[in-house]
């Protein structure tokens, strides 16, 4: 998915650790695959693990971005039984329109897979049978809803009532969590439980299940915690959320769960049984990477050489920092455990929640539909990331934020480089980068130097500590620094009164653009694929972030990045203008029926089902 010129996915020879470089496996939480993925699901997870990922190989780090969707559990049986199909075939559909929204947002994974494989039933059997010899599970009885009209026990999303928090009583509570507070349920502790399916009550019957003892595994997985949470520098929503649950008492956990549509219980008792989708979601990180390369193992029991950073949105958090953790701890095995935890807070919608179940909010496809381009959308999001706490999308602030930042600052500098420097010679520079000697003792051109020599800096610092929204702002920053620069020089009348500083502000100026495109990649690849066209360089020619060979020494000297005697290629405008009419005509089309919208989702999940079928991906 995404561009492959940086030899990821559909090579021959996947990557694999390297030691003495460094490694960095990169997770982004699974999309669940029942729905057509919002803007929250991809700010939370796939496209910020796609800008970590972008800017690792900028560096030269030998990386790797696996991702995929999720698939099995009782949500996708539910689907099922609403659209009167198969588990599998919504499975299909869902994951072609999911593959079909990140490659239109440029997200670019080096294995984009899912859960319902072969390989994932293997290794999810296989730490299961490692965790029984090592007598991490327990065999009990529990009490389950049972619905006597469907003749079966409930699992927890088929079951809805009100949630038992006092300071809640949220009515629509599912079975396993309350959206509302986000406390994790047993569907008996619900008040007034309902089946989703006929609305009947359930009883309460004994079914035997299997347990994980998290309280048995509990030193263990605090000794990994307490260090890697400081060594890994986590983020602090991260933090708290994993010591809140340490705080409240590990309790055994069921791995089990009474449907057929997951991966089978390899234990003679357990037969019709499935295991619970926590248990096995995670585990699909492990198995897309396995359908990645054969030589899986050296990524995830590797922990010597690979470091493990993981994205997800802050409700995925315990099953990250507790639950999938203890139980690669449970095995013996020397795995991979994750190093480094980077968690966002919810985007909310205009006035109120993004809700897949209610079809609230603007849809992968949805963005795709406004024409706005993928590099606006991703610009956004980013600089909309709620690292800290929630935030809101409005069309106002996306119009503003475009019409300000991309096209009043960035993309105005852009165009008035390469624009002057296109015009005819006695204008500008007939399309040709100037000479321009004598730039490191030009004063204001050596002042502009140092400062984003410091730019620079603190633009590293804030991505090797995931910070991303920070990293964005320093890039915007140089853009701000640049037009700047190019007012203060006052260039178009240097040209006819000392044509060689203004050859020098032009030569640097245009190394800015350059230098932009390189450090904006990971957040907007798009443009920077735009301004590599325009500056006239091979698409490949991306300036690099490394440390080896002084390419980082390089960009401190924009003057010297692009040749004199380069010719450039055609300017044009990169960003255009979100009118008043067009963020009205949005807001009334994205605010109709949630019904009508959820039907035209459904179709466009049709149609990219159809495609993938056509295809044979």
């Amino acid at each position: 998915m995404g561009d492959r010129s940086d030899g990821r996915k559909g090579d021959k020879n996947p990557k694999i650790p390297i030691p003495g470089k460094r490694n960095i496996l990169i997770t982004s939480a699974l999309p669940y695959v029942n729905n057509v993925p919002h803007l929250g699901t991809l700010i939370g997870c796939v496209l910020s693990a796609d800008v970590f990922s972008r800017y690792c190989r900028l560096r030269g780090y030998n990386s790797i971005y696996i991702c995929g969707t999720d698939e099995y559990g009782t949500a996708t049986e539910t689907k099922a039984m609403e659209e009167n199909c198969t588990p599998q075939q919504i499975c299909d559909k869902y994951y072609a329109i999911h593959k079909e929204v990140y490659d239109w947002f440029d997200i670019s994974f080096d294995e984009f897979g899912r859960t319902s494989t072969p390989q994932q039933t293997e290794i999810c059997q296989s730490i299961f049978k490692k965790l029984m010899e090592s007598n991490w599970l327990s065999e009990r009885t529990m009490q389950q809803l049972h619905c006597e009209t469907c003749e079966r026990f409930l699992a927890d999303r088929l079951v809805e009532g009100t949630c038992p928090t006092p300071d809640c009583n949220y009515d629509s509570a599912r079975g396993d969590q309350c959206e509302k507070c986000g406390r994790l349920l047993n569907p008996s502790e619900l008040v007034d439980p309902k089946c989703k399916v006929c609305q009947k009550t359930p009883e309460i019957r004994d079914t035997n299940h299997l347990f994980l003892e998290l309280p048995l595994l509990k030193e263990k997985l605090e000794e990994y915690i307490n260090y890697m949470s400081v060594a890994g520098s986590w983020s602090q929503n991260a933090i708290q959320a994993t010591y809140a649950w340490l705080k409240e008492g590990l309790k055994p956990r069921c791995i089990t769960r009474d449907l057929k549509w997951g991966v089978p219980v390899p234990h003679e008792k357990f037969r019709d049984k499935v295991f619970y989708v926590w248990f096995d979601a995670p585990i699909g990180y492990v198995s897309i990477t396995s359908c990645y390369t054969t030589d899986w193992e050296k990524w995830w029991k590797n922990p010597e050489d690979v470091e493990l950073y993981q994205f997800m949105g802050k409700d995925n958090v315990p099953f990250h920092t507790v639950m999938f953790p203890s139980t690669l701890i449970g095995t013996g095995e020397n795995w991979t455990l994750m190093k480094n935890i980077s968690v966002t807070e919810y985007i909310n919608y205009e006035s109120g929640k993004f809700s897949k179940s209610k079809g609230v909010g603007v849809f992968g496809n949805d963005a795709k539909d406004t024409n706005i381009p993928a590099e606006v959308w991703r610009y956004y999001l980013l600089t909309n990331r709620p690292e800290v706490s929630d935030t809101l999308f409005t069309w106002a602030d996306l119009q503003a934020k475009l019409n300000s930042e991309l096209l009043n600052n960035l993309g105005n500098f852009i165009n008035r480089v390469l624009s002057f420097i296109a015009k005819p010679q006695g204008l500008g520079y007939g399309s040709i980068i100037p000479d321009a000697s004598g730039a490191e003792s030009h004063l204001l051109t050596k002042t502009l130097a140092e400062r984003i020599g410091e730019y620079i800096d603190q633009y590293i610092e804030a991505m090797e500590k995931v910070k991303l929204k920070q990293a964005l702002k320093i890039g915007i920053s140089i853009s701000s620094e640049g037009n700047a620069y190019l007012q203060e020089s006052q260039f178009w009348k240097l040209y006819k009164q000392d044509q060689a500083s203004c050859a020098i502000v032009v030569r640097t100026s245009v190394g800015l653009v350059y230098l932009l495109a390189c450090v904006l990649e990971p957040f907007m690849p798009s443009f920077s694929l735009k301004v590599l066209s325009q500056l006239g360089l091979p698409l490949e020619k991306k300036l690099s972030l490394r440390d080896e060979n002084e390419d980082l020494e390089r960009l401190r000297k924009p003057w010297e990045l692009i040749p004199a005697g380069h010719r450039i290629g055609t300017p044009e405008p990169i960003f255009k203008e979100l009118a008043d009419e067009d963020v009205e005509f949005f807001r009334k089309k994205f605010a109709g029926s949630q019904a009508d919208r959820v039907v035209n989702l459904e179709g466009e999940a049709r149609k990219a089902g159809e495609k993938l079928d056509k295809t044979k991906v």
